[in-house]
């Protein structure tokens, strides 16, 4: 069983910057590799950003590259999602996700407004 918690939602204006974090209660940490998602108003949850067990691995949605960063550190179980340049089309329900094989663990999600 893997709980995630994730924190650092918030509202902020038009190209400033958030951080996300979401820390996991489990042992083995480095054996999951982990990921964002995201889910806007009216639509499907949404893929963000990954990055593998090691934290030497990182997949991003095309609508954030260049203005999100995924990172990790291992010895305290936590994920983070820097976001740079924040648009409102990024206003959504952030979503941590850690995975291994076929098994998920998904967060309650930390809500991020962003305002023109």
């Amino acid at each position: 069983q893997v709980q995630l918690v994730e924190s650092g939602g918030g509202l902020v204006q038009v190209e400033e910057s958030l951080r996300l974090s979401c820390e996991a209660s489990v042992r083995t940490f480095s054996s999951w590799n982990m990921g964002w998602f995201r889910q806007a108003p009216g639509k499907e949850r949404e893929f963000v950003a990954s990055i593998n067990k090691s934290g030497t691995g990182t997949n991003y949605a095309d609508s954030v590259k260049g203005r999100f960063t995924i990172s990790r550190d291992n010895a305290k179980n936590t994920v983070y999602l820097q976001m740079d340049y924040l648009k409102p089309e990024d206003t959504a329900v952030y979503y941590c996700n850690a995975a291994t094989g076929y098994i998920r663990y998904w967060g309650q999600g930390t809500q991020v407004i962003v305002s023109s």
